[in-house]
């Protein structure tokens, strides 16, 4: 397993959350900030709670391939000498 890694957005995501980050607060808080206390605010909640969501995404793509994998071997093997009926 590998060691703890940071979670990385691309700029161009950064760049769009950092301005919804600032467009919240204008809009919904009634108050400006600037490029600075955005990005403050951002690495703070990447940091803090990025490992949650992170941990339950990846809980959620374990179940799901879980899920499509559980029958594997049924959907993939095809049955050795099925012309002779298996007798009880």
């Amino acid at each position: 397993m590998r060691g703890k890694q940071p979670i990385v957005l691309s700029e161009d995501a950064k760049d769009r959350a950092l301005a919804s980050i600032k467009r919240y607060f204008l809009e919904d808080m009634e108050q400006e900030i600037g490029d600075l206390k955005a990005e403050l605010l951002f690495d703070f909640f990447v940091r803090e709670i990025g490992p949650t969501v992170y941990n339950h995404a990846v809980t959620d793509a374990r179940a799901f391939f879980e899920e499509r994998t559980a029958d594997l071997e049924g959907i993939c093997y095809q049955v050795e000498f099925p012309y002779w009926p298996k007798r009880r």
